[in-house]
């Protein structure tokens, strides 16, 4: 993961930024609309980068706390989107400083799943499952990439999510196949699964 993180680091371009803030969360969350929460909650954002779908959250009127490794990223998302979001430095698998800011109604994980190794993963989703309140969901994309787009990913199989969710007590609400939002990638045969993990209790 510091591989990851120190390529994002050196790749945190106004150009970059600019080009993740310009997306539309609507369109990216589109496939799992009807799962998104319609009063209040509270929600972690893990890998939030710029703050683009936390700000946009945080506009809803939800209590939001944007969780990002990379300095260029908070302080580019604190500069974009002011005061609304929660910034908190830090990185999976473990979120060390997650748990004083929990328990969360829901917990995002965007693009980030393929960035962890397979021991990464079954470190992670216990941890995700720990922060979330009963009843609470984890809403996780999952990338299918056919080319190799220059940063370190890993397959990112939606069998091997659904195991490891079920064994931290999350069960599959809801499970939908959706092309990529930025064109470029859509281009290039990105596709993404998107699951929406509810925690039982």
């Amino acid at each position: 993961m510091d591989e990851v993180l120190a390529d994002y680091a050196a790749s945190a371009t106004p150009e970059l930024i600019a080009g993740y803030d310009s997306l539309s969360p609507e369109q990216i969350y589109a496939a799992v609309r009807d799962f998104l929460p319609r009063t209040p909650v509270r929600i972690a954002d893990i890998g939030a980068g710029t703050g683009r779908d936390a700000a946009w959250f945080a506009g809803q009127g939800h209590r939001v706390l944007a969780v990002e490794p990379v300095q260029a990223f908070r302080a580019a998302g604190a500069a974009l989107h002011g005061d609304r979001v929660t910034w908190l430095d830090d990185q999976l698998p473990r979120l060390a400083g997650l748990p004083p800011h929990a328990p969360f109604e829901l917990v995002l994980l965007c693009a980030v799943w393929h960035h962890l190794d397979p021991a990464g993963r079954a470190c992670a989703m216990p941890v995700l499952a720990g922060v979330l309140t009963p009843g609470g969901r984890l809403i996780l994309s999952l990338r299918h990439d056919p080319n190799a787009d220059g940063r370190l990913t890993f397959p990112a199989p939606s069998e091997e999510a659904i195991a490891l969710a079920r064994e931290a007590g999350l069960d599959v609400t809801h499970q939908a196949e959706a092309e990529s939002v930025h064109a470029e990638s859509r281009a290039n045969g990105v596709r993404w699964t998107w699951l929406v993990l509810t925690k039982r209790g």
